[in-house]
């Protein structure tokens, strides 16, 4: 009977809003799970009986339209949106969070996954991970190098690395040689410079006046005994009438300045640098206060770890106790063709499905643009007002296809009663 088409119509409306609520259901219960992201559900009128087709018009009659009547409604898609979430600051060195449409890369169960989750913390082994998901990315070499075509590895951060010494290899000079100094007259500066395993040695350099705009220059190492110069002790320094300077040199035609450090590590040699030539830079010869000291020098000893820091880049960088900062590794993104394609797996994760795309592996900032928030948490993207609006939509769709249900069966009933 042709009513009975409206019961089973009311019954596509009924699971349709169960399921409905099953998805707004799911969305508040995880107003507050970080990276998470929302989903909506469409529906799709099903099948439709045709009780009589169309028919075109002839010269005497005219075309019909086809009757149809439709058997109800299906889910069409239940789709993820993947819009950004609110991004929050926590603190935590190991909390990350991405801004645009990249995906970490994980690896669980030696299976990779992408997530947007990034609430990382340090495992017994140095790496990275969440919830047993370990994050993915390029590994640096002893240098802070990251080679072309290095493969994604487990990101780990070595609390035990250290900053390897340098030896000393330039020495830059800056101040002023009083104009009016009496020939004989000096003055020193002292720096200290690094072997190669970071021993410091202490370089003195005096400066003595013996002519007009000429100075005579000589090192000496006091410290650490038994370090010696071993060549390109002595020279002069000249200046121009204007008080810059006119040229630097060594005695005996030497060109650095040798140091023996008498600590079985490599002779030093370094570069002297007293200023640019015909520049007021580095030392100059005018009147006012004495005073040479260095400007900077480019050894320094060996460091340990003090902490580390992930960039907006990805870049993994730790700074040691020598003040220097070596990357260790970098994050890699990947992107989605269609990230609605995507396939739910449970704790935050997801894996590609045949809809989705290959991953395609990008650097934040540089090729994406996606950018990583150190120090930041997503949160979730789900807008609690808009699901409580859908709450009342979803809850009136199904009273009304209840209410389809039963003044069917009450005309079911009117039916029975027709033989009394």
């Amino acid at each position: 009977m042709a009513f009975l088409r409206s019961l089973s119509a009311g019954v596509t409306g009924l699971r349709n809003h169960t399921m409905m609520m099953d998805v707004i259901g799911n969305n508040v219960a995880n107003i507050n799970t970080i990276g998470f992201k929302g989903s909506r559900i469409t529906f799709g009128e099903m099948f439709a009986q045709t009780l009589r087709g169309a028919s075109s018009g002839s010269g005497s009659n005219g075309g019909t339209n086809p009757m149809q009547i439709g058997l109800g409604a299906s889910v069409l898609s239940i789709d993820t949106i993947f819009k950004q979430g609110g991004i929050e600051m926590t603190g935590g060195e190991g909390d990350l969070a991405i801004s645009g449409g990249g995906f970490f890369v994980v690896n669980k169960g030696g299976k990779p996954y992408y997530t947007r989750i990034g609430a990382f913390s340090v495992d017994d082994q140095g790496r990275l991970t969440q919830g047993g998901a370990i994050l993915q990315g390029k590994i640096a070499d002893q240098n802070g190098v990251i080679s072309s075509g290095t493969r994604l590895q487990d990101l780990k951060i070595d609390l035990d690395r250290k900053s390897p010494a340098k030896a000393t290899s330039l020495a830059k000079f800056s101040g002023n040689l009083k104009t009016d100094a009496k020939i004989g007259d000096s003055t020193d500066s002292t720096v200290t410079v690094y072997d190669s395993q970071g021993n410091p040695i202490s370089l003195g350099i005096k400066y003595t006046k013996t002519a007009d705009n000429t100075w005579s220059w000589s090192a000496s190492v006091p410290t650490p005994a038994g370090a010696t110069i071993s060549g390109g002790g002595t020279g002069t320094v000249t200046f121009n009438t204007n008080g810059s300077l006119a040229g630097m040199t060594f005695d005996g035609g030497a060109t650095k300045l040798g140091i023996a450090t008498g600590l079985g590590t490599d002779d030093l040699s370094v570069d002297l640098n007293f200023g640019t030539v015909g520049e007021f830079k580095g030392i100059t010869q005018n009147s006012g206060t004495m005073s040479v000291a260095a400007r900077e020098q480019d050894g320094y000893a060996a460091g340990e770890m003090t902490e580390w820091k992930i960039d907006t880049s990805g870049f993994i960088n730790a700074t040691f106790k020598n003040g220097q900062t070596i990357k260790l590794g970098q994050v890699m993104l990947a992107e989605f063709n269609n990230p609605n394609g995507l396939s739910r797996s449970g704790d935050g994760l997801f894996d590609v499905s045949a809809n989705s795309g290959i991953p395609v592996l990008v650097d934040a900032g540089g090729s994406s643009r996606s950018a990583i928030a150190s120090g930041c948490l997503e949160q979730s993207n789900v807008d609690l007002p808009e699901e409580f609006t859908k709450m009342i939509v979803a809850q009136r769709g199904f009273q009304s296809n209840a209410r389809v249900i039963t003044t069917s069966d009450e005309i079911l009933n009117e039916i029975v009663n027709l033989k009394r």
